[in-house]
């Protein structure tokens, strides 16, 4: 028998058999609601005895088929398992940083298809674990986003002043970010976020071209250079790159090169870090709005690039 997310009535097994329980619930239209939120994020076995074979749910992503799953895909179908219990029992944000470790983990080994997977349920989860604003406040205050977004620029312009980054406003950010597999099939993202919002006109991908291998310093050197040599486009209030000092010291060469004076951090592996161009480290609160900002910006970032890449390793093998 396979682990399965079943609807009852009543207790009708045994709490001895393993099973996890939750509930009473008052209104089960809202606990179904619940259930179909997680299934789309976490497909599970929704039947006690699953057929050998695959079902339409597995058609339509809702279900893993667990008797078709091979051993390490039972191991995988547990894990989610026991992430589905640890959400239910209130842990979203433990599971949502174990998320966010696997999708780094995985990326290290290159492992993109994984990473996507991993990203797509973290963007989800950090969808539906946001603080939740009733229609109300809107009546209220119609402007209630544009305040949240302003709340987030303000508190992100603050930790940068404090730590000696000269930003006067910002209106526009632009983030980076580099992908590839062993060198191969490198890719560079350009995402824009105005007055705190995604901005999908000025996004803009590169082939990386000049550099040979995995070098992601000289990758996202070259996607500087192509960048600035578009006077046309509008110059940011502030860069941001993925990455440590490796990337931040690739990206400032080329606007020292190019005379261009705006501010330029970069992210760090770990979440909530800024790094500036001096190398100084700016350690942002969990409970800060800025930190909401840049978690948007790299999550952006990072799935542009990596969906561009995965289009071009699809082409590759095509034509192999």
């Amino acid at each position: 028998m396979f682990p399965a997310v079943l609807v009852a009535r009543r207790l009708e097994m045994q709490p001895q058999d393993g099973s996890a329980y939750f509930g009473p619930f008052p209104n089960a239209g809202d606990m179904r609601m619940v259930l179909r939120t997680i299934r789309r994020i976490f497909p599970y076995q929704s039947v006690l005895n699953h057929a050998k074979r695959y079902c339409l749910y597995y058609h339509l992503g809702l279900c893993p088929c667990p008797p078709m799953l091979s051993t390490q895909g039972l191991r995988d179908y547990k894990i989610t398992i026991r992430r589905i219990i640890r959400v239910l029992s209130g842990e979203s944000k433990a599971v949502l940083k174990e998320l966010e470790k696997e999708r780094g983990n995985a990326s290290k080994i290159e492992d993109f298809e994984k990473a996507i997977e991993l990203q797509r349920q973290i963007n989800a989860m950090t969808l539906i674990t946001q603080p939740i604003h009733p229609p109300f406040d809107y009546e209220v205050n119609p402007n209630l986003r544009s305040d949240l977004r302003d709340r987030e620029m303000a508190d992100l312009q603050a930790h940068l002043q404090t730590s000696g980054v000269s930003v006067n406003k910002l209106v526009r950010i632009e983030c980076y970010d580099i992908s590839n597999t062993s060198g191969t099939n490198a890719t560079g993202s350009l995402v824009v976020f105005t007055n705190g919002e995604k901005d999908g006109n000025w996004y803009r991908r590169f082939k990386i071209r000049k550099t040979k291998g995995p070098n992601d310093f000289a990758m996202m050197k070259e996607v500087f250079e192509r960048r600035l040599a578009h006077s046309e486009w509008p110059m940011p209030d502030l860069f941001v790159v993925d990455g440590g000092k490796g990337q931040i010291s690739s990206a400032q060469e080329v606007l020292n090169e190019k005379g261009v004076n705006v501010p330029l951090v970069g992210l760090a592996k770990r979440e909530e870090t800024i790094i500036t161009s001096d190398f100084k480290e700016i350690k942002l609160p969990k409970s800060s709005p800025a930190l909401q900002l840049v978690m948007r910006m790299r999550d952006e970032a990072h799935r542009f690039a990596i969906t561009y890449h995965k289009k071009l390793r699809s082409r590759s093998f095509i034509s192999a």
